[in-house]
This record gives structure tokens, sequence and C-alpha cells, in this order.
């Protein structure tokens, strides 16, 4: 899915769902989370969001896919195995804080589980350490200087992170490529959503 511009003003491309089980860890804002749910419906799969504060995700939940529910929302602890497949692929979002529990779905082809850390708490630099592909939105220097060091960053590309616009990302993939990422959002995602924010 295209998730914005790059410094080259060229499309910038993400792919979340694949044939092997993905982990990704977004540590960032639910806005960003949540134009990367709205994405993921629009080209075709389904979102199943685990979360601490259900409400927050209601509206965009009702709203997605135009009336087809294909965004559902569960309690944490409450979401069922959601049967992925390659003609119904599913991106599983975990909203739970700085501290999320232990996972409850076994990892599965066609289904990514993508955790929204909103700072980098205790357990995380295990969890980005174990990621297929990390996100990043703008971090207070301390945990660019963490997050530089377990990535193994460029220091000057660690530099930046403090200074990274709301709609601006890092995205970092296990094989050590990164790319800074200008995410616009569209009207429809502006209308629902608002505009873009580093903290909800």
């Amino acid at each position: 899915m295209i998730i914005g511009i790059d410094p080259q003003n060229q499309p910038a491309v993400l792919s979340l769902l694949r044939p092997a089980p993905m982990e990704i860890a977004l540590v960032g804002s639910m806005w960003m989370a949540q134009v990367l749910a709205l994405r993921t419906v629009a080209i075709g799969a389904r979102v199943a969001v685990e979360t601490a504060r259900p409400p927050a995700w209601g509206q965009m939940a009702q709203s997605a896919g135009g009336g087809q529910q294909c965004v559902s929302v569960h309690d944490v602890r409450q979401i069922a195995p959601q049967g992925p497949s390659v003609s119904s692929p599913v991106l599983v979002i975990r909203d739970m804080g700085a501290r999320p529990p232990r996972n409850q779905l076994a990892p599965s082809p066609w289904q990514s589980v993508l955790t929204v850390l909103p700072f980098l708490g205790p357990r995380s630099p295990q969890m980005l350490g174990r990621a297929d592909l990390v996100g990043l939105q703008r971090l207070s220097p301390e945990e660019a200087e963490v997050v530089t060091r377990i990535m193994r960053l460029p220091d000057q590309v660690g530099a930046v992170l403090p200074t990274l616009s709301d709609n601006a990302m890092l995205w970092c993939s296990r094989d050590g490529s990164n790319q800074f990422v200008m995410t616009q959002p569209t009207e429809a995602e502006t209308n629902l959503l608002g505009g873009p924010r580093r903290m909800d």
C-alpha cells in the first residue's frame, strides 16, 4: 500500500501483509495506526484491533469499508483467532499502551501483528529487536539514542528522529534498510481522524 512520499517526492510503498507471519512495531500515535488500518482495508484486507480504548477505535471501525464489516474492535485479551488466508489477509493492531501484554494469537501466514507503542517502555527494546518492520514517529533525544543503538541506525539518521514533523516517519526493516516517509492523509482520512498527531 502507498503510505506517503519519500524524500525524493516519490510514492513510498509498504508491504504489511505477506505469506509469512510478520511482526511490526509502531512507536507513534493512534492516528498513524488508524491511517494504516484504513489503507489496509482499502486494499481489501481485514483489520482486527485489540485495544485498551475501544471507543477511540469505534468510529473509525464503523466508517471503514463503506458499511462492510472489515474492522473489528476487541477488548484486551478478548480477541479470537481471525482465520487469515491468501484471499482474506488480516492485520491485527494491538493498541495497549507502552507495556502491552503478550500476544495471544499464534503467528500465521497472511496475518501480520502491528503493536502500537506511544513511547518506549521497559520491554520496548526486545520488541523492536524482534520486529520485522519498525515505524518510528518523532522520539525524544533519549529515545532516539536507544533506538539508534537497538536498530543499528546510522548516527545521522538517529539524529533526525527528534526533529520529525507529526506526519513524518522512519520505517526500518530487518534487512537494515530504512526510509523516511511523509504520510499525507486523504481528505476522507482527515475528516474521520483529524490532522496528523504524534500523541493521542
